[in-house]
């Protein structure tokens, strides 16, 4: 067999050697994301509608979040945030609108005190879905729900869901569990009617 015809051999094989390992290399790459990420890598895939661009998203998330300094809050600062949350909390009775606004507030204020950015809503929740994937979803319909009150769209029971799901996201923030901050579950409605889940994506 000519030389020029083993070299073609050997170059052949050497391309799919090399690309299995690609293959084997990016599959892995895919695999971290998804541990990372959880559901937050299927929605980013849905909406991108290529998971190249997905993965490039979320790799670039990854990134943002690693160059930030991400400090704990003092003790002092915790017990603060709780007493103003138990504020919050119990203003929900009387005030559900602005106890939902209060509640937002209280989640950037202190994601602004522990070093992350908190101008941009679409930021916020990039660093969140980094460090809480699990919460993030969570995070965007609470906010959907306050600017649905902003419009006078949100029910009594739209805003006692946003206040759950803030309170989710402002205990892990806090670094505490959800035991030091008080529940909003036993708050006394003034409508019965229930929030299902396509309820809850209309006013997102």
């Amino acid at each position: 067999m000519d030389t020029w015809v083993w070299i073609v051999i050997v170059a052949v094989a050497a391309i799919v050697v090399l690309g299995v390992i690609w293959g084997a290399m990016r599959a892995k790459r895919s695999r971290a994301l998804q541990g990372t990420f959880g559901r937050e890598y299927d929605r980013t895939v849905e909406n991108a509608g290529d998971r190249r661009a997905a993965e490039r998203e979320l790799r670039e998330r990854q990134k943002q979040h690693d160059e930030l300094d991400i400090r704990p809050l003092t003790p002092e600062s915790r017990d603060r945030y709780v007493r103003r949350w138990q504020s919050t909390q119990t203003r929900f009775v009387d005030d559900p609108k602005g106890a939902v606004a209060e509640a937002d507030t209280l989640v950037q204020e202190v994601m602004q005190e522990r070093g992350y950015p908190t101008k941009d809503f679409e930021r916020r929740v990039a660093d969140i879905s980094v460090e809480h994937p699990d919460l993030v979803e969570k995070y965007r319909t609470a906010h959907g729900i306050a600017q649905a009150s902003e419009r006078g769209d949100a029910s009594t029971e739209d805003l006692r869901q946003s206040v759950r799901h803030y309170r989710a996201l402002f205990s892990q923030l806090l670094e505490t569990d959800e035991n030091g901050v008080e529940n909003v579950v036993d708050v006394s409605s003034r409508e019965e009617a229930d929030v299902d889940a396509r309820n809850v994506e209309r006013l997102r």
